[in-house]
């Protein structure tokens, strides 16, 4: 563990970081389009506009942060349902995943704790409500069930795409995608987590532990759910890195590729 944390310390930093930031980006974004005293929340009186318009955010912002260098870098699980699918997988060491774990955790609930420092009763006001995440008006069960499914289709999305070659690279596009159709569609039954980091950074500074249970179970559950139809349908024999976007330009600590810029430092610039 203190080997790992040594040596790897700076991946843990940048998954803390990244979900971190992908919070503060759903609590403005929530903000800006639903807080009554928003000029924007009164131009588009269209809740379901609304809501897609922060799909198309969120997406955005997963996309971005897949592909900045961090993301890169960390791989950008942001969440430690997958965290714990590669650990399934065999792709993640324990003390990373665990690592990882608590980074997430911390990461998110840092990001939603910097915007209440910044927007304050903006936050806490029921229209924002710290983005937590709460079941629907359909209930437990299918909040449950629909956790449990998105959570699936976003990992088996993951499985499939990373172990194309020629599809790979547009692997966080499809996730991106895939976070804005959730929302746009599936918010109003779960709140659309697929994330119990992102479930807690709301509820700890909210106090809004409403079916706290449900985005701990329902997310692993569904992603471990896509690692067996995986792994009955195309097998696990070939399953690539725990990274949703694989750049040979940064060191990867799942598979030990060092990177180009490790390379350069280690034997010199190429001739």
């Amino acid at each position: 563990m203190l080997s790992s944390l040594r040596q790897h310390w700076p991946e843990y930093l940048m998954e803390a970081a990244l979900l971190g930031l992908f919070m503060v980006s759903a609590a403005l974004f929530t903000a800006l389009l639903e807080y009554p005293g928003s000029p924007i929340h009164r131009a588009i009186p269209d809740a379901d506009i609304r809501r897609a318009l922060i799909g198309l955010a969120m997406g955005l912002t997963a996309v971005g942060l897949i592909y900045s260098p961090w993301g890169q870098q960390s791989g950008a699980h942001m969440n430690p349902a997958v965290t714990l699918t590669f650990l399934r997988l065999g792709k993640v060491k324990p003390p990373d995943a665990v690592f990882y774990i608590i980074a997430q955790f911390l990461g998110g609930t840092g990001g939603v704790l910097l915007v209440k420092l910044c927007l304050g009763r903006v936050l806490s006001d029921p229209s924002v409500n710290y983005v937590a995440t709460v079941p629907g008006s359909a209930g437990v069960v299918i909040a449950f069930l629909a956790e449990a499914a998105i959570s699936c289709g976003l990992m088996l999305m993951v499985l499939l795409v990373t172990n194309m070659p020629r599809l790979a690279r547009f692997t966080g596009v499809f996730a991106g995608v895939l976070v804005a159709f959730y929302i746009t569609l599936e918010a109003p039954l779960s709140g659309m987590s697929m994330n119990p980091a992102r479930t807690v950074a709301s509820a700890l500074p909210s106090g809004v532990w409403t079916a706290w249970w449900l985005y701990f179970t329902a997310p692993a559950l569904g992603m471990l759910g896509a690692v067996e139809m995986f792994r009955l349908s195309r097998g696990l024999a070939h399953v690539g890195c725990a990274k949703l976007q694989h750049s040979l330009r940064h060191r990867c600590i799942f598979c030990g590729h060092p990177g180009e810029i490790a390379e350069v430092a280690l034997t010199g610039p190429a001739r």
